[in-house]
């Protein structure tokens, strides 16, 4: 599949697919951590986001699939064997189509339109340093589309970790999106359960399902990062008033009145454990329940 990531289409133990991302990417073995706990987040703010699972690839599976590796510039290795990250493809791929890219027209009538500002609330609050990643998919041709926001693997910063805020950064590039804000209370639903409802015990709990060796044993940089995701609850109006200002063509219905005092003040599980069966359709593998 396209992707820094290198990620591969399988078939698991519970017969649907995942898009299957494992320890040994190119990117940093710290993106499969980002995937499940950024994903978890997203569901906890009731945002549209695919189901999610640990897959166990056996060294077996990875032997008998050649097309099981990782290129670089010069070579392949294999793909490393162990638990790695599953996100569920939204159905059966030989009879759903999911497109990476709509018209505005088509985006603009999706069933799910106003989930575009509860993701940007998302992407502010972990500084999402890759543009937001959505899929589209509908059951009948002529039915709207319905959107899913993929691909947490740079949250946090990637790999590293950390919150380089920007007020451009976390905008979704189709702007046409944003004609719907009116104020900053459309994106009240969103920042009334991050800033009342996400505390440091619920990711505490979300830490708990993660494997261990997805961030190198090191508790002390997750403890860390968790920290600063608590901590950062409270500053998305913030950034939300930063992105108004620095890009004010965004949100063109977007209206100031009794905004000046607002603005001067603020300056569980959606996955299961699965097995992967195969590589797209010919090998098996096992999944189980985080």
């Amino acid at each position: 599949m396209h992707g820094g990531s290198q990620s591969h289409l399988m078939r698991c133990s519970d017969g649907n697919y995942y898009v299957v991302k494992f320890q040994n990417n190119p990117q940093h073995r710290r993106i499969l951590v980002n995937e499940l706990l950024g994903t978890q987040l997203a569901t906890l703010l009731c945002l549209p986001t695919t189901l999610v699972a640990i897959i166990e690839v056996s060294d077996e599976l990875i032997r008998l699939t050649p097309s099981l590796r990782i290129e670089t510039q010069w070579t392949h290795i294999p793909c490393e064997p162990g638990l790695q990250f599953g996100s569920r493809y939204p159905g059966d791929p030989h009879h759903l189509t999911v497109l990476d890219l709509l018209p505005d027209n088509h985006v603009l009538t999706a069933r799910n339109l106003s989930d575009f500002l509860g993701m940007l609330v998302f992407d502010s609050w972990t500084c999402n340093t890759d543009g937001r990643q959505v899929i589209y998919g509908r059951p009948d041709i002529g039915s709207p589309y319905q959107a899913w926001m993929i691909d947490q693997g740079f949250c946090f910063n990637s790999g590293e970790w950390n919150f380089p805020d920007s007020p451009r950064r976390s905008l979704h590039p189709r702007y046409a999106v944003y004609r719907q804000v009116r104020g900053i209370e459309s994106f009240e639903p969103w920042l009334a359960k991050l800033e009342c409802e996400i505390g440091v015990q619920v990711l505490l709990k979300i830490a708990e399902t993660i494997p261990q060796e997805w961030y190198e044993f090191d508790s002390e940089s997750l403890r860390r990062l968790l920290e600063q995701l608590d901590s950062r609850r409270c500053k998305v109006r913030e950034l939300l008033f930063l992105s108004r200002r620095f890009s004010p063509h965004v949100f063109p219905n977007w209206a100031e009145k009794n905004e000046t005092k607002g603005e001067n003040n603020h300056a569980l599980p959606n996955y299961s454990d699965v097995v992967a069966l195969s590589h797209n359709d010919h090998h098996h593998v096992r999944s189980r329940p985080a």
